[in-house]
């Protein structure tokens, strides 16, 4: 699994980080999270609004920090 968070390095962009890694863990699945900072590469997901989660290349969240019950029920599908 695939999966990036979006963001400019603002504290919730940083959050969603976080709560996306720890979720990871408890659920204890295999992927990898990588952090976008890049605007140009951001706006190609059609991103306006940060932090925004992409699991698999299909943007989940944005503009708010997911819930880990919200990045769980994404995970199990």
């Amino acid at each position: 699994m695939d999966i990036k968070v979006l963001g400019t390095g603002c504290p919730k962009c940083e959050q969603a980080v976080k709560i996306v890694k720890e979720t990871i863990d408890e659920v204890k699945i295999e992927a990898s999270v990588e952090k976008i900072t890049d605007i140009m590469k951001i706006a190609g997901y059609g991103v306006l609004t940060m932090p925004a989660v992409v699991i698999d290349g299909e943007v989940k969240s944005a503009g708010k920090i997911p819930s880990k019950d919200e990045i769980k029920e994404w995970l199990e599908k």
